[in-house]
């Protein structure tokens, strides 16, 4: 059942769900109101008039938006936010372009010509402050922190609101985050939701889907599905080297074909992760269509070349 396109979530929060319906944003984007008067629009979501007119009408008499606060820039996110900034007069704060935030392993993908899949990078998006890790941005009666939650994308925000976290695209209660590298990185997520794990938040506010309610709990189901997805890849792994495609197609037994190219990708980003802890060696260069193998040796196999 797809939710209200205007809804309160509880006092000082209200939720304006973008048309953009798919299997990669489930009923769409959720974008945020946060705080009463003058206030923050989080993630103000897709190009789309539509959408920018019911943010605006979900406003109160004499109310105003004094911050835009971004997640992450991908295209179901980040581009309305330039037209709210220039309709509004309110900056955009978010951590930085797509590219900042990324690990040597990531970078050196990328400038071999790797380029990412899934919801599509918003090329243009530059904020007007860039949030470093653990700021604070305060507003007319509301406060958030920035945490700097790399995984899904390497310039990924949650923002801590009191006992609340809007947790973008790294944690969702109905779908896994996709991790599709150069732009997502698995070693990055895995540690971004050990570090929201040692939280006590008492809801997540997702960028797409329902609020989760119990965190904690679907953190460890995220952590856990992606060690039962190493062990399933690594046990693929053997002295004959597979590509990506028939190592997904090995694990991926029961997944629609319109979503395997998908799943290529998130096995990709579970063989670099696997590759730089020794539990997987491409033969060569590290590359999408580079064949893999189980190392020759797990406690001496030769560090993955990037």
């Amino acid at each position: 059942m797809t939710p209200p396109a205007l809804s309160r979530l509880e006092p000082g929060l209200r939720r304006i769900l973008a048309p953009n319906p798919s299997p990669m944003t489930h009923t769409g984007t959720n974008s945020y109101i946060l705080g009463e008067g003058r206030v923050a629009v989080i993630d103000p979501g897709p190009a789309l008039k539509d959408h920018f007119d019911a943010i605006l009408a979900a406003l109160s008499p004499g109310e105003t938006i004094s911050h835009i606060l971004v997640t992450h820039s991908h295209l179901d996110h980040s581009p309305l936010s330039r037209p709210l900034s220039e309709a509004t007069g309110a900056p955009i704060l978010a951590f930085g372009t797509h590219e900042q935030g990324r690990s040597p392993v990531m970078a050196a993908l990328a400038a071999a010509g790797l380029a990412g899949g899934g919801e599509g990078i918003d090329m243009d998006f530059q904020p007007h402050e860039r949030l470093l890790d653990g700021q604070l941005v305060t507003g007319d009666g509301w406060q958030v922190e920035a945490l700097w939650t790399p995984g899904h994308i390497a310039n990924h925000l949650c923002f801590a609101w009191e006992d609340a976290l809007f947790s973008g695209d790294h944690v969702m209660g109905w779908a896994s985050s996709l991790v599709s590298p150069p732009d997502g990185d698995l070693t990055a997520f895995m540690a971004s939701c050990e570090r929201l794990r040692g939280r006590s938040d008492r809801v997540f506010y997702p960028g797409h889907g329902d609020p989760v309610t119990a965190p904690a709990d679907r953190l460890d189901w995220l952590i856990g599905h992606r060690r039962v997805r190493d062990a399933q890849i690594r046990d693929q792994l053997g002295a004959a080297a597979l590509s990506v495609p028939e190592i997904t197609a090995r694990v991926y037994t029961d997944t629609p074909r319109a979503l395997l190219p998908a799943a290529e990708r998130n096995v990709f980003a579970h063989l670099i992760d696997l590759s730089t802890r020794n539990l997987a060696q491409p033969v060569g260069e590290m590359a999408f269509e580079a064949h893999f193998r189980a190392p020759t040796s797990p406690q001496h196999a030769d560090t993955a070349k990037i």
